[in-house]
């Protein structure tokens, strides 16, 4: 017969394996779980892009249905705040800097960030959040990269 301390003591380990595996800093259950919840819908997503590209390369009768995007935007969440990736197929001088005022409008604090503007544009940027702001998560931060790119004079 097992013990409600052995038990209390197995679940602890199960939710710190599941803290780790997630990437949580959450101390409480309900928050690890919360992280794993978000956690595993990421995972899904980047499944269903793979699924898509695969289905891509592999289906040459319809291509028009995998043509590549014109901008693909991405925002996945790291230990230091946000990794947010930026592709569009051309190349619109002032972009950058229209992203770049998105992310002080959120209360983001660009970390670390490699541009580059040959022929397209492609950004990668670590972003994290301001002391004393309010939390971000990342579909906030997707939708308003997106919006900038949109309202961008050059587009």
């Amino acid at each position: 017969m097992v013990s409600k301390e052995q038990k209390r003591a197995s679940l602890h380990e199960k939710l710190q394996i599941l803290r780790t595996l997630t990437h949580s800093q959450a101390a409480n259950k309900r928050s690890i779980i919360a992280d794993a919840s978000t956690y595993i819908k990421d995972l899904k997503q980047k499944i269903s892009k793979l699924n898509q590209e695969i289905a891509c390369t592999q289906n040459t009768t319809s291509p028009t249905l995998c043509e590549e995007p014109s901008q693909l935007v991405s925002v996945e969440v790291v230990e230091k705040g946000f990794l947010i990736s930026v592709f569009t197929n051309k190349n619109s001088p002032g972009l950058l800097a229209a992203i770049l005022e998105a992310f002080d409008v959120l209360g983001l604090t660009v970390l670390e960030a490699r541009a580059s503007c040959a022929g397209s544009f492609r950004l990668q940027a670590v972003g994290g959040e301001d002391e004393g702001e309010e939390v971000i998560d990342a579909q906030a931060v997707e939708q308003a990269v997106m919006q900038a790119i949109r309202s961008y004079p050059g587009n």
